[in-house]
């Protein structure tokens, strides 16, 4: 059992998805999956598993940022024999190219973290996502009828309010297509124990134009990328 999951043997799947609201967690559950039991509300931050289509998948709140989901993600992959975690979240598109409820598929995470600095002692580790996944998530999205999506690198930031954005203009002029906050860490980790990550993001909102979806339409934007991410880890052998 391990110290924030709390979750017994057996209970946890073998494949997770992982969004950073716990709630959020709670509404891809009971919205989705079916036999649906919670297995843990430790610190408040739900974990629950479930079938969908026959395949067993649990769903794991993460917590905001790359330390709390480092906490996770390592607990997942080394008390529960995790094989493959797939983060479901918001991103802020960096570009005029990306727009709102838009799906950006995460090739790679770019981050202005210190985490990976400090791990590899100070070279610069590039983390990307499992290409098998990458390519059923794509092959998902764009068999789902007037869905929007785009592939290719994120920046994990370690700041939500970013005293210095301008600093994002020369990861944008490199390809970097929307901002998040977790999935650096989540590509790191997976590397480093020998599983599988990826992460697929709904376009919340847009840092070029400052337009932003509401609350409701937020829930409502972000089952087309859940049901893309579970037909990905399904295909993928989850």
């Amino acid at each position: 059992m391990s110290t924030h999951l709390g979750a017994e043997p057996g209970q946890i799947a073998p494949t997770v998805l992982m969004p950073g609201d716990p709630l959020r967690a709670q509404w891809i559950a009971e919205t989705f999956l079916d036999d649906v039991e919670c297995y843990s509300r430790v610190r408040g931050m739900l974990g629950f598993t479930g079938t969908w289509q026959g395949h067993r998948v649990s769903v794991q709140g993460s917590g905001m940022g790359q330390p709390s989901l480092a906490i996770y993600a390592t607990e997942l992959f080394t008390s529960y024999d995790v094989r493959t975690v797939v983060r479901v979240g918001s991103c802020g598109a960096l570009t005029e190219d990306v727009g709102l409820r838009d799906l950006v598929i995460a090739t790679g995470a770019c981050t202005d973290s210190s985490m990976n600095r400090i791990r590899f002692h100070g070279y610069d580790y590039a983390p990307v996502a499992d290409l098998d996944l990458v390519v059923a998530a794509r092959d998902a999205a764009r068999a789902r009828e007037g869905l929007v999506v785009h592939t290719g690198l994120v920046l994990s930031g370690d700041s939500f309010y970013h005293p210095r954005p301008e600093l994002t203009a020369p990861m944008v002029a490199h390809g970097v297509l929307a901002v998040e906050m977790e999935a650096s860490a989540l590509y790191t980790l997976a590397a480093a124990h020998g599983r599988r990550a990826l992460a697929v993001c709904t376009v919340s909102d847009h840092v070029v134009t400052g337009v932003e979806l509401s609350s409701e339409d937020r829930e409502r934007s972000f089952a087309p990328m859940v049901e893309v991410a579970l037909a990905a880890a399904a295909r993928d052998g989850g």
